[in-house]
């Protein structure tokens, strides 16, 4: 991909160097072979992936010291994946979710840089059924509520993908759309909290994001 340009940078937590190969910025393009045009990704918003977001921060950020042992882990929508890479630093068992065709590439570069194995990884969007993904314990994502549609799409793809005990953890900078996904997931038997970003505001420029959390007893 040499048409496009990247930057590397170190996210830290704590004692904890997380290294990222992102995008330059957000005007970055490359599609030699159409593959996004087929999938329905333009130009405009192909980059979009490939940025570290202040509401994936945030997410990391959140399950630095996040209790992750005998859990199975998705992150759904995972982009340049901060928080699947961090909870595979921590040993998590973590698979990681996008529908954009590179971002399986950079999440596996991304795990090179870090010293850490490469991580399980499926191209896959919400409306399609993919029984070899499995089910999780814990299913994790952020900033993923921006289009009306997604509500459903979403809350379907959680269910089909939830052990019938699970938690999910969802970053939302305030799309607009989160009331009516929680309505989906309490019907789905989620009892359902969410609070304000405590690390939002250490962001540069800050965030403010919502922590929408639903967990499910067996």
């Amino acid at each position: 991909m040499t048409s496009i340009r990247v930057r590397y940078q170190t996210v830290e937590f704590g004692d904890v160097d997380i290294h990222i190969r992102s995008l330059r910025d957000n005007q970055q393009f490359y599609d030699a072979e159409g593959i996004a045009e087929k999938l329905g990704i333009s130009s405009a918003t192909w980059p979009l992936f490939g940025i570290v977001w202040g509401s994936g921060e945030i997410l990391a950020r959140y399950l630095f010291d996040y209790d992750v042992a005998g859990k199975r882990v998705l992150e759904v929508g995972c982009g340049i994946g901060l928080a699947s890479l961090l909870l595979s630093h921590r040993g998590a068992d973590i698979t990681a979710t996008d529908y954009h065709p590179e971002a399986g590439n950079f999440l596996a570069e991304n795990a090179r840089l870090n010293g850490d194995r490469e991580i399980p990884f499926l191209r896959i969007s919400w409306a399609d059924e993919i029984e070899e993904l499995g089910k999780f314990d814990l299913i994790v994502g952020s900033d993923l509520l921006y289009e009306t549609e997604h509500v459903d799409l979403l809350s379907h793809f959680i269910e089909r993908h939830a052990k019938p005990a699970c938690e999910v953890i969802i970053v939302d900078p305030g799309r607009g759309n989160h009331a009516r996904f929680s309505k989906r997931m309490v019907a789905y038997g989620y009892a359902h909290t969410q609070s304000l970003s405590v690390h939002g505001a250490a962001l540069n420029p800050p965030l403010r994001a919502q922590v929408l959390r639903y967990i499910r007893s067996a």
